[in-house]
């Protein structure tokens, strides 16, 4: 195998890549689950059950290629990494997680053989923003708890951590291998920052994407899925630039109607005074004249001059 420099590295927040790294090896994807839920129990195997990938996943548009695997109990993981935020992204990580806890059971098997459905999702992006607090943390476990009193759960069988990867270099909270992930995913291009790290599974994950970007077919494939993202970026930029400008369009249109309807509306209350003025019509003559409600006209009047 050829060397690659550190410059030339692939980037395993490539889906593709990432795919490549932990959908090829289990105890990888072992060791990376473990070390981004330090405070939950090991796992100690997995099955993967979507280990390959397929030509129109690298081409296609809005899909993620992500990596799904059971453990030893049949708890089912989903665990992927995005680089972009989608409009919908809060739907579509539920949506996925409770299809995959609802795919478990066949028909007449009993509730109580459920196994958790736990979703790990890096993202390349800050997701929650709102304040202070929110800026202030980057990692975050979802699960099924009471608004007013969390102490009280309905169990962990649906989880779903997030890692802001970017918000977790910059606030530098994470100690450990949790750190070390962190930096690999952040900085695997920094070769004096990978030679600090003595966490044998981001030993072995660096090792992957050298081999990776060593293989002129498996650099063409990362060139594919990056350039079907850029594309779906574009498209989405496109379609809310598209989107602004009808809303211009419009709020323009809508504008002059708007315009048109307090311009009329004006003359109509003008020439209701200049009849009330005269003093010949009734309240009911000069609406049917106008077209005012009789209501407008009466307070009209009792605004006039005496």
């Amino acid at each position: 195998m050829s060397s690659v420099s550190a410059a030339d590295l692939l980037d395993p927040k490539n889906d593709y890549v990432f795919k490549r790294i932990f959908g090829e090896d289990p105890a990888l994807l072992v060791a990376l689950i473990n070390d981004l839920r330090p405070d939950l129990p090991e796992i100690r195997a997995v099955e993967i059950l979507n280990p390959g990938i397929r030509a129109e996943e690298l081409r296609g548009k809005y899909i993620i290629l992500d990596v799904l695997a059971r453990d030893a109990e049949g708890h089912a993981y989903n665990v992927e990494i995005q680089v972009r935020r989608y409009g919908a992204w809060h739907q579509r990580a539920l949506y996925y997680l409770a299809r995959m806890l609802a795919q478990q059971l066949a028909s007449g098997e009993d509730y109580d053989t459920l196994r958790a459905a736990v979703g790990i999702h890096l993202l390349d992006f800050d997701l929650f923003t709102a304040n202070s607090e929110q800026c202030a943390q980057a990692l975050w476990r979802f699960e099924m708890r009471d608004a007013h009193q969390p102490q009280v759960t309905l169990g962990n069988r649906l989880q779903l951590t997030l890692i802001e990867l970017k918000k977790a270099d910059r606030l530098r909270q994470e100690t450990g291998p949790l750190r070390d992930w962190i930096n690999f995913f952040e900085h695997w291009r920094e070769e004096q920052t990978m030679a600090e790290i003595e966490h044998a599974p981001i030993r072995e994950a660096l090792n992957q994407v050298r081999r990776l970007s060593a293989d002129d077919e498996a650099r063409r494939l990362a060139f594919v899925r990056e350039r079907a993202l850029r594309d779906e970026a574009s498209l989405l930029k496109e379609a809310r630039a598209e989107g602004e400008q009808i809303g211009m369009q419009k709020g323009r249109q809508e504008g002059r109607q708007e315009g048109e309807r307090l311009g009329l509306q004006k003359g109509r209350q003008e020439t209701a005074r200049n009849l009330i003025q005269l003093g010949v019509l009734s309240d009911g003559q000069i609406a049917q004249a106008t077209g005012l409600s009789v209501a407008q006209v009466e307070v009209l009047r009792s605004a006039a001059p005496s």
